[in-house]
C-alpha cells in the first residue's frame, strides 16, 4: 500500500518548508501555534545549503540554458536585415534576438549597479 505524504506513520512527515505549524502544547490564546518547520538555510535532515551546491546548481541550470539558446538560434537562421543608426546588418533571426536580449541584460545590470551604489552610499552616510 503507497503511503500518502501525510501518513501519521512517515517520521519524515511533516519536516519540510511547506509543512504545517502544529502545537506541541497549549499556548496563550485559541489558534496560537508553534512553528515546526526547518530552520532557513538547512533541508529537513539538516544539511546545510553550501555556496558551492548553489554554485553548481547555477551552472546547471546555465548550461540547459546555453543548450535551449543553442536550439533556438539553430531553428532561427534565416537572415533578415537589422537597421540600427543608419547602420544595415543582415543577420540571423536567433542572433539577432540573443543579441537583443544581451543588450537588454545589459542595460538592467547597469541599472541594478546604479541602485546598488546608491545604496552603499546612503549607507556609509548614516
Amino acid at each position: 500500500m503507497a503511503r500518502s505524504s501525510h501518513d501519521a506513520s512517515d517520521p519524515t512527515a511533516g519536516t519540510g518548508a511547506d509543512a504545517p505549524l502544529t502545537t506541541s502544547a497549549p499556548l496563550d490564546g485559541p489558534g496560537d501555534t508553534v512553528d515546526t518547520r526547518a530552520a532557513a538555510g538547512k533541508t529537513p535532515d539538516g544539511v546545510k545549503h553550501t555556496r558551492a551546491a548553489a554554485l553548481y546548481t547555477g551552472l546547471v541550470v546555465g548550461a540547459i540554458i546555453l543548450v535551449v539558446l543553442m536550439v533556438f538560434i539553430l531553428q532561427n537562421l534565416d537572415s533578415v536585415p537589422i537597421h540600427l543608426f543608419g547602420w544595415t546588418f543582415d543577420l540571423p533571426i536567433g542572433i539577432g534576438m540573443l543579441l537583443a536580449a544581451v543588450a537588454g541584460a545589459l542595460v538592467m545590470a547597469t541599472a541594478g549597479g546604479v541602485r546598488i551604489l546608491q545604496v552603499r552610499r546612503a549607507a556609509k552616510r548614516k
